[in-house]
Parts: C-alpha cells; structure tokens; sequence
C-alpha cells in the first residue's frame, strides 16, 4: 500500500484537545487513510454521514447523548461530515464536551465544510487538505526511476488511487468517478438545476487549461450568464476538481489585472470529460497536459511541505506571458514549462525591468523531479 504524506501528520496531531478535519475530493483516499492509521486500535467509532440514521443523530443531538451513542470509544470518525446540518456547532459540542475523544471529521466540499467550522471550531482544530496521489508519494513507493518511466501514463490517466490500482481499466475507473463527482457530489451542492450545462462547463474549461478563462466567452458558448459560470466555477473549486490562478501584476499598465486560469487537480479527470486517452506521445495537447500535470502537482507539494507561497501566472497585452510565478519572503521565481526540452524560451525582458531579485527557470522532462520534490 502506497504510504500516504499525511499518515504521520495526522498521527502527530492526536489526542491534543482538537479535532481534526480532513478534505479532499471523493476517492482520493481520506478513508483508506485513515482506516491504515487506527488499524491497531479498537476503540474507534466510524459514523457515515450519507446515511439517513447517522444524520438523525446529530439532528437532535446533546452532550449527553452523544456521551452515551460513543460509549467507551476513544476515537470518533464522522465521513462526510459536510452533510450534517449546522456541522461546525455540533463538532464544537464533542470536541469541548467531550476532549477525551479524539473526534475526525472528513468532507468532500470545502465550502460545506471548512466554512462551516472556521468560526465555530476557531482554535479547536487542526486543517487538512488531501489529493489524488501525488508524484513524491509514488517516488516514495516505488522510487525514482520508476515513476518517471511512468510520466507519459500519469499525464494521461492521472493519479487518483483507484486508477492507478487498475492497470488496465484506466478508463472505466476514471468514468465512474466523473460520474460521482459530477452526479454525487456537485449537483447537489446549490441544488444546482442544469446538470448538462456543468457538464458542458466542465469540458469547456478541460479544453482551455493553460489559457486565459473568459466566464462571458464560456457562457455564450454554453447559454448561461457570466454570474452562474462564476458560481458554478466556485461550486467545482471547492469540490476540488478544479482551481483557479490568478494573475501577477504590480507595476506595469500594460500587465493583466484580473484574468484568471483553470486547472483540474487530475490530469486523468480533464482527459475523461473530454473523452481523450490518446497516449501521450502522438496528442495534440501535450503541452495543456504538461502544464496541467506540474502545475497540479507543484499545489500539492506546496500544500503537503506547508511551504507559504503565493502563486499566479503573468501576462501582458502584448501576449508577453511567464506560466508560473510565486513569491515568499519577497523573493520571486517565475517558471516556464516546456514539453520539449530544447524549446528556446526567455523570462520576458518587461518583467526582468520591473521586478527585482527573480530566479528564472524552465521546466521540462528533463529536469521536472527537482521541481516536484
């Protein structure tokens, strides 16, 4: 079994006075993972809240009863937490009323569920974000060399558990789980009334990764107002399928302000919306799939590592452009990404005269390892 980054994270955080919240899409792990880490232990309580009797419970719930639903258990881990209603007070009551258990609660939205406990659980909680497997963790399973013969897969299928323990059934498995993202979880989420226009949403962002997003341009295609675009963009965001960046800009007129991109966190996930599982070698989008894949995996080396960095993309009028650029601690670096790696490419001459102290790098297959891990 592939050794999550998470696993001794988590463990280092139990049993001290906070409850701990764990997100990430559906079937990225989070059970799995935490079934591994309380394997040994017999005094958990696993509590689903897609089911009907588990939501009733904490309907009408009190200390008291939950003192006495949880027994003797050491440990409370509530699926799904999201579902409940009012989740953030009725997870504040265990964790002050109850702090010998050591209460987990995972979600599959982040707006369902972070939003719902940051004002209650302030100071009572510790936060964590989870995504498909990552390219360290696979270098950690099966080392180096490995994964990286393994590139041109990955840009294609991806790396969500299931697929990548499916050799072979790529495809049916990535089928299924567009389906549970896009009929489980996101439909349901505003009670969203056009499940063919999200699904037409979807596919218009899947074919724009690494280009400037227009919500106007997309809604005209798809016969929604920018408004809803927007709104549906959030909804897919904080049900992490998707995520924005934004653009860099502070000293030039000429810089874009406000443009944004999209990324899937999957490559496997854009390629199945589209219905594309070319191999890589022979596609047309190789350089989308390219972006897509480092860009991806650079959000969760950052998140995992809890390395602080802002990050962004950079372009001007005049389609001058930089792929990446983040800043910690007042220093810059600005990354291009390149599918062949004897692409001659520049850091534009613009962004070297306006901004100060900035590594510059060009990112290929090459020398993408250094980049990820």
């Amino acid at each position: 079994m592939i050794k999550r980054i998470l696993e001794d994270q988590i463990k280092n955080r139990f049993f001290q006075g906070k409850a701990i919240i764990l997100m990430g899409a559906r079937q990225v792990g989070k059970t799995t993972l935490l079934k591994k880490i309380t394997e040994n232990s017999d005094d958990v309580l696993w509590l689903n809240a897609d089911e009907t009797d588990v939501l009733e419970l904490f309907g009408s719930a009190n200390s008291v009863r939950l003192k006495q639903f949880f027994g003797t258990k050491k440990m409370v881990i509530i699926d799904e937490a999201q579902r409940i209603p009012d989740v953030g007070l009725k997870l504040k009551l265990i964790t002050d009323s109850i702090p010998e258990i050591q209460l987990i609660a995972t979600g599959s939205s982040s707006f369902e569920l972070a939003n719902r406990v940051n004002e209650p659980l302030t100071g009572r909680k510790w936060e964590y974000k989870m995504f498909p497997i990552s390219f360290e963790e696979m270098v950690n399973h099966h080392g180096l060399l490995e994964e990286n013969r393994s590139l041109y897969h990955r840009l294609v299928y991806g790396y969500y558990p299931e697929v990548i323990n499916n050799l072979g059934k790529e495809k049916e498995v990535l089928k299924q789980l567009t389906d549970s993202f896009l009929y489980k979880d996101i439909l349901m989420l505003e009670q969203i009334k056009k499940p063919e226009k999200i699904i037409k949403l979807l596919q218009a962002l899947a074919y724009q990764v690494g280009a400037q997003v227009s919500y106007a341009e997309i809604g005209n295609m798809i016969g929604l107002d920018s408004k809803t675009i927007e709104k549906y963009v959030l909804v897919l965001e904080q049900s992490y399928v998707i995520f924005r960046l934004g653009s860099f800009s502070r000293n030039l007129r000429n810089e874009l302000k406000n443009s944004k991109k999209i990324y899937f966190y999957d490559n496997g996930i854009r390629n199945s919306l589209i219905a594309d599982f070319t191999i890589a070698e022979v596609r047309n989008d190789i350089g989308k799939l390219w972006e897509n894949f480092l860009i991806s995996e650079r959000m969760k080396k950052l998140e995992y590592q809890s390395l602080w960095k802002n990050s962004w993309f950079w372009r001007t009028k005049e389609q001058k452009e930089i792929d990446l650029i983040e800043e910690s601690d007042g220093k810059i670096n600005a990354y291009e990404f390149k599918w062949n790696p004897a692409a001659k490419t520049k850091i534009p001459k613009a962004f070297l005269e306006n901004y100060k102290n900035v590594d510059f790098q060009i990112i290929t297959p090459k020398n993408y390892t250094e980049f990820l891990l």
